[in-house]
């Protein structure tokens, strides 16, 4: 295991125990329902969006637990949207991250509840950190506000009606990228810009990293595409050929896997190249994690 992947797993390994934390402390909750938030919510996963989070607020010297309740809200957010994506009137997934999806073991109701539980409980989390890093009233609000805007129909909701929209359909490549910068893009934007507040960032090193995680929000989901033609259903937790199955507009349908591949590579030179840029970024971890992206399997 290289240095990137033992501190990622390392990161995903302190935001479990403290996701743990969270719904463990969730008095008055109806145990079915802690039950199947717990399902997905601890279910492993690489855990990407808090961790870069985390490692965004280390490259501006901001601290650790002052950001690590902002980098459980945002993996509370992804959960949610996953188990709504898996559900039978969305994508119709039978497995996530290597075991039957919320709906196939709790029902479509739970999981419905169980995602809008996540959703809820994200933004108070993000209001209880806030509280406890003494961030300014200012600074929390725009986080909370840049979340439900990241998050809702401007953002990952609405990228999701656009997708939907979309199957059956052939789209043109300007249509697909404003699909995924919405569904997937916004979220990882979110994570970065995020650490990045919490840290105190400056107003040029903010449009820095805005703009290498949206690189970055491109590059992954590319990298997914491709990862459903040619990836491992072991290592992906997942069926492959799901895309083509159901006639999604991918970046390899449009361009081939060749052309995908090197539009992830140069994404990802581009997200390098800002972060190396801009005076006062420590930037090695979000470095590696870029080079990861173009290698994972998974």
């Amino acid at each position: 295991m290289d240095e990137i992947q033992q501190y990622m797993r390392e990161k995903a390994e302190q935001v479990e125990e403290k996701l743990g934390e969270y719904v463990k402390e969730a008095p008055g909750v109806p145990k079915s329902l802690k039950e199947a938030m717990t399902y997905s919510l601890m279910a492993g996963g690489k855990r990407l969006r808090p961790t870069l989070v985390l490692a965004t607020a280390e490259a501006l010297g901001g601290e650790e637990a002052k950001a690590l309740p902002f980098a459980c809200a945002v993996e509370m957010i992804h959960t949610y949207s996953l188990i709504h994506d898996d559900l039978p009137s969305m994508d119709n997934d039978d497995y996530r991250r290597g075991r039957l999806t919320n709906h196939k073991v709790y029902g479509e109701a739970m999981a419905i509840l169980a995602g809008d539980a996540l959703l809820t409980k994200a933004f108070g989390v993000m209001a209880e950190g806030a509280l406890d890093a003494g961030l300014p009233g200012e600074t929390a609000l725009n986080l909370i506000r840049e979340g439900a805007v990241r998050a809702g129909a401007e953002g990952m909701v609405g990228g999701q009606v656009k997708d939907i929209q979309g199957e059956n359909g052939k789209l043109e490549l300007e249509h697909l990228q404003d699909i995924h910068r919405s569904k997937t893009g916004d979220l990882i934007t979110f994570s970065v810009r995020m650490g990045a507040l919490v840290a105190n960032a400056t107003e040029n090193q903010l449009i820095t990293l805005t703009g290498y995680a949206e690189r970055l929000g491109l590059a992954f989901q590319i990298q997914d595409d491709v990862l459903d033609v040619v990836g491992d259903r072991e290592k992906l937790g997942k069926p492959v050929g799901s895309d083509e199955e159901k006639n999604k507009a991918t970046y390899p349908a449009l361009l081939g896997l060749a052309a995908s591949r090197d539009w992830v590579r140069n994404l990802v030179e581009e997200a390098k190249e800002l972060v190396r840029s801009e005076p006062g970024i420590r930037g090695a971890r979000l470095l590696a994690i870029a080079d990861y992206l173009v290698s994972r399997e998974s």
